[in-house]
């Protein structure tokens, strides 16, 4: 007996010790890919060791570890529906038996407590330590700024436990609540945690419709169109025509009428840069091969609006379910474990398919949080972004990746059950706040997409009624000075 319950120890040792090493080298391998990005777009600077270099690459390292998070957080799910169905496929490989239920509820528990200590803990610190110069009348240096940070990251902390502790006590009065409010690692953290998924969800609802439709404009501007009844040379003629004209109007060399209002120099710099970027699209369309244009530009546009079209149906049919089943809501389903049920009907291809639509789902709300114009001042630029904006950027894709296996089980894209801390949340067990999720994300998505598809339709119509002129130019110059109108073309005085 002793020698079997040593064998079962030793077994359950090493079992720890793989699910660990398997759980290192993936976040290894997320923390290299996402230092890597931020690099990319952090603004370079001197490489002098100073002060500000240090703290500078604290908050870089910080930032990289939120953005490999937030990585985790958005392969969670696709990793867990695949190993489900791997696992249901090959039940008794000798290869992939480490590929089970405790290393997929491990790594939901792993990316649950990182999540909540890169957004309550670390990025408020990188922020704080950024900004922070030492305590007046203190020596400056690391040591004063860290301990200002540590000040301000307790009344923050006082500040978030004290809206916390109105809000519940104003919410639920009753006796066994009140007596929770004083419980902060089993009421405070979850509940604040809840709180913040739900915003998170509320962000992808208002997102990823936004990203759905914009993402056909965005694929438009990186493929190449088809030409279509379209001359080439001459449009790049007029263009090369345009960018001469001026040339020479920056020059001074000109003798027609010049700009006479103060900037006008750099108002030319900005037109002929404008100019410069058609004459190169031009150029680039006439390049392209005859199967980028007339094949590959269909194609990518028939694959994104065939999963628009099967998200939407997916959520229509989910808020039939729920009309009519419980076992449909999130919090309703039972705990099935990990490879002892498939959750696909079609196998390992429907899995495939919910995998491919919850990323689409995720690189269309990150299109579509930077499309809206509240946070257009966090798109990050190349070799050109400060600190604080990698914070922004990085406290907001951990929130939306953390939101996503929620939105993707509450959308009914996979019927995969949430494990861990992202099953426990309070507002997932509210008929009322669910469908009324689906509904909004079905609706909203389906006018954004009509809105998308029918703005060539109404362009037209009001060309036709004589309407265009009553909306407000998107020309980017100003056309009472002669300068480019939106269409490309030079206004004469």
């Amino acid at each position: 007996m002793e020698e079997d319950d040593v064998t079962i120890r030793e077994q359950n040792f090493h079992s720890q010790v793989r699910e660990y090493i398997i759980c290192f080298l993936m976040f290894a391998v997320l923390y290299i890919v996402s230092y890597f990005i931020i690099t990319r777009y952090k603004r370079k600077t001197d490489d002098i060791e100073d002060e500000d270099a240090v703290v500078n690459r604290i908050s870089l390292y910080l930032c990289t570890f939120t953005l490999a998070v937030s990585g985790g957080a958005v392969f969670l799910l696709p990793f867990s529906i695949i190993s489900n169905e791997i696992l249901q496929s090959f039940p008794k490989n000798y290869y992939i038996q480490w590929l089970n239920g405790s290393l997929i509820h491990g790594l939901w528990n792993l990316v649950s407590l990182f999540s909540n200590l890169c957004l309550f803990v670390l990025m408020p610190f990188a922020y704080f330590f950024l900004e922070s110069e030492g305590f007046a009348g203190s020596k400056k240096g690391i040591k004063a700024r860290i301990l200002e940070t540590f000040v301000m990251l307790f009344l923050l902390a006082l500040l978030i436990l004290g809206i916390v502790w109105v809000a519940s006590a104003l919410i639920d009065n009753d006796a066994a609540s009140m007596e929770s409010l004083y419980d902060l690692w089993e009421f405070y953290l979850p509940y604040l945690y809840s709180c913040i998924s739900l915003m998170g969800g509320l962000l992808l609802l208002m997102c990823t419709p936004v990203g759905l439709s914009r993402m056909f404009t965005v694929m438009g501007q990186l493929l190449v169109k088809p030409t279509i009844l379209e001359d080439l040379d001459e449009q790049i003629y007029s263009i090369h025509l345009q960018e001469e004209s001026l040339q020479r109007k920056l020059n001074g060399s000109s003798f027609h009428l010049t700009y006479t209002r103060p900037g006008s120099s750099l108002q030319l710099l900005k037109e002929l840069e404008n100019v410069r970027n058609q004459r190169n699209k031009l150029e680039r369309r006439k390049k392209a091969s005859g199967w980028e244009k007339n094949l590959l530009y269909p194609m990518v546009m028939l694959i994104l609006l065939s999963g628009t079209t099967i998200s939407v149906l997916l959520v229509a049919f989910n808020i039939l379910y729920l009309l009519v089943d419980e076992t449909a809501m999130p919090k309703g389903s039972t705990d099935r474990g990990i490879s002892n049920t498939s959750l696909s009907t079609f196998g390992i291809a429907q899995a495939v398919l919910e995998i491919i639509l919850m990323i689409y789902l995720m690189v269309s709300s990150l299109v579509g949080f930077y499309s809206l114009r509240i946070f257009q001042g966090l798109t990050p630029r190349k070799d050109d972004t400060t600190m604080t904006t990698i914070i922004g950027c990085c406290v907001s894709i951990l929130v939306l990746s953390s939101a996503l296996p929620v939105m993707s089980r509450t959308l009914g894209i996979t019927r995969f059950d949430l494990l861990g801390a992202f099953g426990r949340f309070n507002w997932l067990g509210n008929f009322y706040i669910v469908l009324s999720y689906n509904m909004l994300f079905a609706v909203v998505t389906t006018l954004c997409l009509v809105r998308k598809f029918t703005s060539a339709v109404r362009e037209e119509l009001l060309k036709a009624l004589g309407l265009d002129k009553l909306q407000l130019s998107n020309s980017p110059t100003d056309p009472e000075s002669g300068k480019l109108s939106a269409n490309g073309h030079q206004k004469t005085l």
